[in-house]
């Protein structure tokens, strides 16, 4: 069955860095993205990428911070993270297979994406 473990999460400070990592098995690695969701809060996108096309989705809130990447062993996605801020403080998700591509991807949607790890808290202060 399909199996995704996210890693990486912790503790940082402010302006800190912190990469998360997502293990997959039995995914297609075509659609593969980062969600996350604060207390209170709906889960949002974050980072999406669609390797057959290189399509990549970044929400606005981390463009210039964040960056999605997928191992060349093709079986884990990696967030690296950047310039950390408090609001950037959630459990993060990794997701992976989407029925319609890359337009799945670009949508930053969760409702795309049909499989799920159990998450990975990030915390900022």
């Amino acid at each position: 069955h399909v199996q995704l473990v996210e890693s990486g999460g912790g503790s940082v400070q402010v302006g800190g860095s912190l990469r998360l990592s997502c293990a997959f098995y039995r995914v297609n690695s075509y659609c593969l993205g980062w969600f996350r969701q604060a207390p209170g809060k709906a889960r949002e996108g974050v980072a999406a990428i669609y390797t057959a096309g290189g399509n990549v989705f970044l929400h606005d809130s981390v463009k210039d911070r964040f960056t999605i990447s997928l191992s060349g062993a093709k079986n884990t996605v990696f967030l690296h993270m950047t310039g950390l801020k408090i609001e950037d403080a959630a459990i993060y998700y990794c997701a992976a297979n989407c029925r319609r591509g890359y337009r799945a991807v670009l949508s930053g949607r969760e409702a795309e994406f049909d499989d799920w790890g159990p998450g990975t808290q990030v915390t900022v202060s």
